[in-house]
This record gives structure tokens, sequence and C-alpha cells, in this order.
């Protein structure tokens, strides 16, 4: 009996393992870029009802099961992961992220990054010294409102 959207994640997690699926593979199914369509396998995202069957489909998931697809999802809900790989992500943030937030206000002006209006791709750079990995941000800037 499935209790909440992290027991979704996990049956599609069996499924990508047991089929051998790929991110690509996967995003390609559901018409969506690999970082949209991870994020949204991992419970992170709301899949349309469309996306949601194709998933089912995919994943060899119930009916009953799509609903949890199509809920809005408690983003970042999982907490601070202890995995190195997210660790480092947020010790970037950590070192940089006044700095980052100085160069956007000195761009901008004062406001935010939107996380809603938002877009990341990954990439592998080639380097001679060894692959690096390449991430692009894009999100919307949204200026403070003064009243």
């Amino acid at each position: 009996m499935v209790k909440s959207r992290e027991d979704i994640t996990n049956k599609i997690m069996i499924a990508k393992v047991e089929k051998g699926l790929t991110w690509s593979q996967i995003a390609a199914a559901l018409g969506k870029s690999k970082e949209w369509a991870t994020a949204a396998c991992l419970g992170q995202m709301q899949m349309s009802k469309e996306q949601a069957q194709i998933a089912r489909k995919l994943f060899d998931l119930s009916q009953e099961n799509t609903a949890w697809l199509q809920m809005a999802p408690y983003k970042g809900s999982t907490g601070t992961s202890h995995d190195p790989l997210i660790y480092r992500l947020n010790e970037v943030i950590s070192v940089y992220g006044d700095a980052i937030k100085e160069l956007i206000h000195e761009e901008f002006g004062d406001g935010i990054m939107s996380a809603i209006d938002f877009t990341l791709k990954v990439e592998r750079e080639q380097c001679d010294e060894g692959d690096r990995v390449r991430m692009i941000w894009s999100g919307k800037f949204l200026p403070y409102k003064s009243f």
C-alpha cells in the first residue's frame, strides 16, 4: 500500500534499474529535459496527467499510483543529504553564495533568481586534466518591490 510520494519514487527507481533505463531515455519518453524528468521521477516536480500515464507504462505503476505523480510536491522536503555529491553542491553555495548574491545584485539590482521560472542543464565538459561537470542555471530575475 502506498503511503507517500516517496513510495512511488522507490517503485520508479526499482523499475529504472530493472529495465536498465537512463534518465535521458526517460526524459525522451516524457517529452522533457533530463534534468526536469529526473527531478519529477524523484518526487520534486508535478507531472501532468499525460506524463503520469507515460510514467505508469514506463515504470509498470498502477493507475492509482499516477495520482501521486500529479500532486504538487513538497519541494526540498527530503532535508539536507549527506551524499558526497550533494554535500559538495551545498558547499559550493556555502562558499560562493554570498559572492553570487553580490554579483547578481550588482548586475540586476535587489532581487532574487527564480527557482520557479528556472531551467537547469547538466553536461560533461572534456578537459585534458579530467572531465568536468558543467551546470548551467538559468532563472528569471525577480526584483523586490517597494511599497
